[in-house]
């Protein structure tokens, strides 16, 4: 896969040419050099875009990701672990917080559906 336009790299990592811009302003993708206009991406370019697709899809926030892609594989095994595990926590907290807030909402559609008489509590809630 040499020689890609970014157009082809987007589609080969099936994501938007304005994500790959996007990453290249952030600092996680080169921006090639290139002949007259056109910039030329290879295999790499796309395999990096999937490493960054699938730590976002893990959780990772853009910066986190930015960690991940400046450590070496062998030897900074700690702090990838230390940084994969600082995300669970954090994860863990959302879904506590998202366990609350379904609790909440599913009590207040109980109370919604038991009658018509009154304004709605689900609105109410959210006025309040």
């Amino acid at each position: 896969m040499a020689g890609l336009t970014i157009a082809r790299l987007a589609k080969a990592a099936d994501v938007g040419v304005e994500t790959v811009r996007y990453y290249q302003r952030r600092g996680l993708l080169a921006v090639p050099d290139g002949a007259g206009s056109v910039r030329r991406y290879d295999g790499g370019d796309v395999q990096r875009l999937r490493f960054i697709r699938a730590a976002q899809g893990a959780g990772f926030s853009l910066d986190e990701i930015g960690r991940l892609l400046a450590f070496d594989p062998v030897t900074d095994r700690p702090s990838i672990r230390a940084l994969a595990e600082q995300r669970i926590k954090s994860l863990d907290a959302q879904i506590r917080s998202l366990e609350v807030s379904r609790t909440a909402l599913a009590r207040l559609a109980r109370e919604c559906g038991k009658g018509d008489a009154g304004p709605c509590p689900i609105l109410e809630a959210f006025e309040g």
